[in-house]
């Protein structure tokens, strides 16, 4: 889809999406979630959501998919942090999208709802990520998450946490990467190249930024 393509959609549906952009951030305010610095959630909702639509002409392959994709990104959070459950989800979706739409936003939210675990990487372990490789347009919703963090912790205003988010972020990138990768033809798994980019230009040097571009392009030929 062409970027003109997908804007014209965005547009379209803004009625929409800001429904669900005001929903997504009422339901994280009424469970008392923040990010960061005691931020409102809705800033990190929001800031998935600006990379979706930056990036999302690159996945997208049909105009019946770019609210779902949206959807996703306002709601990726809603069972692992604001309590609703996948059945809670697909009914919430139901309110602005078909039954086939609300069912492929409500497999995004579920693929990137964190596993049961003691630490972090017992949460975001190889069934974690294999869920979201099996799910349409979980990869760049994951992706979109992670820059959206990243682009956070590597502000000023991130504070101690931020700092030291941003080295776990740096440490977990050299897996983070391969476990997105579905390698499959199908346009909806994929990670635009894009979007990683974006991603390395905040988090890493200009050493570290070659070997991504590297490791990807030996990614793709696996």
């Amino acid at each position: 889809m062409t970027k003109e393509e997908f804007q014209s959609y965005l547009d379209k549906y803004s009625r929409q999406t800001e429904e669900i952009r005001l929903a997504a951030h009422e339901l994280h305010q009424s469970v008392n979630e923040t990010y960061g610095d005691e931020l409102p959630y809705g800033f990190h909702l929001d800031m998935v959501v600006e990379g979706i639509c930056c990036y999302g002409h690159l996945v997208c392959v049909r105009e019946d998919d770019v609210l779902p994709i949206l959807f996703g990104g306002f709601y990726h959070d809603s069972i692992e942090d604001a309590r609703l459950t996948y059945n809670d989800v697909m009914s919430v979706a139901r309110r602005w999208l078909t039954e086939e739409q609300a069912l492929m936003a409500t497999e995004i939210v579920y693929a990137l709802t964190n596993d049961k675990g003691r630490t972090r990487a017992e949460r975001a372990g190889e069934k974690y990520y294999q869920g979201i490789r099996e799910t349409p347009y979980a990869p760049f919703v994951k992706l979109c998450d992670r820059l959206a963090n990243v682009t956070y912790s590597c502000s000023i205003d991130s504070g101690k946490n931020g700092n030291r988010m941003r080295e776990v972020y740096k440490h977990e990138m050299a897996d983070f990467l391969p476990n997105l990768n579905a390698h499959s033809t199908d346009p909806r798994l994929e990670i635009p190249f894009e979007t990683i980019m974006a991603l390395a230009e905040i988090l890493i040097d200009e050493v570290d930024r070659d070997e991504v571009r590297k490791q990807w392009g030996e990614l793709y030929k696996m």
